[in-house]
């Protein structure tokens, strides 16, 4: 299983974040795979997620965002985050130039992702999947975040908790049927960290991203 960690130059007034490669040795594609607003890229379930998908034949490029990297608690501008997975997407495109790419990310981390997808349709990206979508802050059950979603031309994966306070079940279902190309996996009884009792979901995400990867590249 190669594993490698180096920094990426986000851009001469941003400067560089750390990054860490895992791939097994046949890869099928490339994930860029974006941490939340709570953590930074070594999390324990950054961590198990990017081994596991591993284990299922996806190599991840898992980054900081500029303000795990520099330990402060609030997360980035939304331009400050597009820039940074804008850089992770073209250090994921030098690593294997002739594997499809994807982007993923939890919470935060994959809706930056989306964000930035839909204002750059030309990057080379096959699809996105979002581990747990961040809808609504929590309480505040609305659909708003989802609005630039309609302009995604990619392919999509939704992996939600029936218990996530941050994506009422209905509503991430409403959004979800509302979009083209959008898949929605539900997981019963987990919540916005993918927790469900004794039950382990992590092998499920996996599991289900790499269904969905394989019927995306047919």
């Amino acid at each position: 299983m190669p594993a490698q960690s180096f920094k990426i130059e986000v851009s001469p007034s941003i400067g560089p974040v750390s990054a860490r490669y895992i791939a097994p040795n046949k890869p099928a594609c490339i994930f860029t795979l974006a941490h939340g607003a709570g953590a930074g890229m070594d999390h324990p379930f950054m961590e198990t997620l990017a081994g596991l998908l591993s284990d299922a034949g996806i190599a991840t490029l898992r980054f900081n965002f500029p303000f795990a990297e520099n330990k402060k608690i609030r997360p980035d501008s939304p331009a400050v985050a597009h820039a940074t997975i804008a850089a992770a997407i073209a250090k994921a495109r030098e690593l294997h130039p002739d594997l499809p790419l994807f982007a993923s990310g939890k919470s935060f981390g994959g809706r930056m992702s989306s964000q930035y997808l839909s204002a750059n349709p030309e990057s080379p990206v096959d699809g996105i999947v979002f581990y747990g979508f961040p809808l609504h802050p929590s309480g505040k059950p609305s659909t708003e975040r989802a609005e630039h979603l309609k302009a995604l031309k990619n392919p999509m994966l939704f992996l939600q908790g029936t218990k996530d306070t941050l994506a009422t079940w209905e509503l991430i279902e409403t959004v979800c049927k509302s979009l083209r190309k959008a898949k929605l996996v539900k997981l019963e009884g987990a919540d916005h960290s993918f927790k469900a009792g004794k039950k382990d979901i992590l092998p499920l995400l996996a599991d289900e991203t790499r269904k969905w990867v394989d019927k995306v590249l047919g």
